[in-house]
Order: structure tokens, then C-alpha cells, then sequence
């Protein structure tokens, strides 16, 4: 095979359009991108007929087929009092592809830091027991067992604390209340690792990529950890606003109807033995991202 065809689920959202604008600079590659409107993940038998009628093309080009799953029902609070509609997308999706896949070409799924109940002290190696504290990362899980019972040449890459251009997110969020110099409280008891989504991008795509075997789980965040309320301070001080206007809360002041992990740093060693490239310290990355006027912009629409 001299190319590859590669197929990106949730082709729309966050990490769905740096994905695609990392495939973009793939000369003799084909990019079939897939959104919402284009593949309903609910849909059992649409989702098989959509994988099979496009593993059908690729195999007739002579091309390698992979897909990055990127789509996710990602509303967390929601997912509380919709674990059902969740379960489809999160759950039950991953396993059509994987099984669609099985013996036909490699599945990247993307995975989340909320499959773990965030009581650790030290970063959580992929080999950790989960336990999910939240119907969304009890979703998340159902969908990575559901990939590994498939079988075939599938890997599960688990992230946090994604931001980029794309879409809503904590750090488009914080840009805007530092342009306009408003103050912001911000819980200073939850601690993970900010990711910027396009050097996410940039590694899901050379891990796809890979002609050799890889590993079934893997974790994938920038480098680093810090609070929300670090996080958010680090966002006024790269936009030239006073870090001050920043103050630490507890998430007891802010009640959500789901848990979030008080510690999900994931461990990324197994990532780096693969062979895979480093990311950047998460500082870096930051203000690599925030030169992007889009996500200086503050939040889309």
C-alpha cells in the first residue's frame, strides 16, 4: 500500500478540525471527514454501513485504512441525567468501529482522564484500575472495553483537559476574561494536565501512522501539571493581564451534578517507549496555542 485513507469521526469539533488540518499536510493520502450531520454514532446499523461502504473505497485504492475516532458525547453535566444517549456514542460506538475494523485496519479511539476517580498522588499509568466516579467517564470506559473486545489493530489514547481553537473550552474561556480584565475565581483542588488539542493532533495522526504494531493503551497529555486556577492565572499572564483579577476557589463552592477527579494526571511514559514524539511541557504549549487569534479571541460564538 502507498498511502493511507484515513477516516476522522467528530470531524467538526475540537480536536476533530486540528486532525484535520494536520492530515492536510499528507500528500497522497485521502481524508474522509466525518461530523454529526454526516454519521449519527446512536445509529448501529448506520454507523456499520458508513465504515464498510468507506473501508470498500479505501481498499480499492490500495490504501491503508485508519480511523480516529474523535467524536464523543462530551457533555458531562448532561450525561448524568442522559447516560443512555451517552452510552451509544461513548460506549457502544467505538465497539461498531472496532469490530467494522477488526482484520481491515487500525482504530485510534480517543479516551479521557475521567475514567479514573481522580484519588491518586501520582499520575495514573495506563495500566491503572478504572473507576469512574461520573456517568461520562462510566461511558468512556464502556467504550474502551468495547474496542478491546474487538480485537484487531486498535489503540485507546487517553487525554485531558483538551483546548484549542475549535469550539468552547476552559482556556478560550479564560482569554476572554483576560482581554476584557474582568476577575475570575477559579477552583484551585483539581489538578491534571491542560492539552493543547493540535500537538494531540500531531501525535494521534503519527500514531495512526505507524506500520508497525502499537501498544492497546496509551496516554497522551502535554507535559506537566497544575491546577485550574494555575491554568487560568498562566492564561492572564501570557495575555499581558493582570494575574491578580485570578482567585482560588474550592469545587465545594461550585456544585456540578457530576464529580470531577480531584487528581487525573496520566502517566505518558508508555507513550514516550513507543517511540512516539514528546509533547510539550503544557506552559509551552500554552503560549504556543494563545498565539492563535482565534483562541486569544475568547469563546466562539
Amino acid at each position: 500500500m502507498t498511502g493511507t485513507a484515513w477516516l476522522v469521526t467528530g470531524a467538526r469539533g475540537q480536536l476533530g478540525g486540528d486532525l484535520l488540518a494536520v492530515l492536510a499536510g499528507r500528500p497522497g493520502d485521502a481524508v474522509t471527514a466525518l461530523g454529526r450531520a454526516d454519521v449519527d454514532l446512536t445509529d448501529e446499523a448506520g454507523v456499520r454501513a458508513v465504515l464498510r461502504d468507506w473501508l470498500a473505497g479505501a481498499r480499492g485504492r490500495g490504501l491503508r485504512p485508519v480511523v480516529l475516532n474523535a467524536a464523543a458525547h462530551t457533555a458531562v453535566d448532561a450525561a448524568e441525567t442522559d447516560e443512555e444517549t451517552a452510552l451509544l456514542v461513548n460506549g457502544r460506538a467505538p465497539g461498531w468501529l472496532a469490530e467494522e475494523l477488526a482484520g481491515a485496519g487500525r482504530l485510534v479511539h480517543v479516551s479521557t482522564d475521567y475514567v479514573f476517580d481522580g484519588t491518586a498522588r501520582e499520575p495514573y499509568p495506563v495500566d491503572a484500575p478504572t473507576a469512574p466516579r461520573s456517568a461520562y467517564g462510566r461511558t468512556k470506559v464502556a467504550g474502551e472495553r468495547a474496542v478491546a473486545a474487538a480485537g484487531g489493530d486498535a489503540v485507546v489514547v487517553r487525554t485531558s483537559w483538551v483546548y484549542g481553537a475549535h469550539g468552547g473550552n476552559f482556556v478560550r474561556t479564560m482569554a476572554g476574561r483576560a482581554a476584557a480584565g474582568a476577575p475570575v475565581s477559579v477552583v484551585d483542588d483539581q489538578v491534571g494536565s491542560p492539552t493543547w488539542s493540535a500537538g494531540l493532533a500531531a501525535g494521534l495522526v503519527d500514531l495512526g501512522a505507524r506500520p508497525d504494531a502499537v501498544p492497546p493503551v496509551l496516554h497522551r497529555t502535554d507535559a506537566g501539571a497544575v491546577s485550574w486556577f494555575g491554568l487560568a492565572r498562566a492564561v492572564y499572564e501570557e495575555l499581558g493581564a493582570d494575574p491578580r483579577l485570578v482567585s482560588p476557589t474550592t469545587t465545594a463552592a461550585f456544585p456540578r451534578p457530576a464529580p470531577r477527579p480531584a487528581y487525573s494526571v496520566l502517566d505518558g511514559s508508555a507513550w514516550l517507549a513507543a517511540g512516539l514524539p514528546a509533547p510539550l511541557p503544557w506552559r509551552t504549549a500554552l503560549r504556543a496555542a494563545l498565539a492563535d487569534p482565534a483562541l486569544r479571541s475568547g469563546p466562539a460564538g
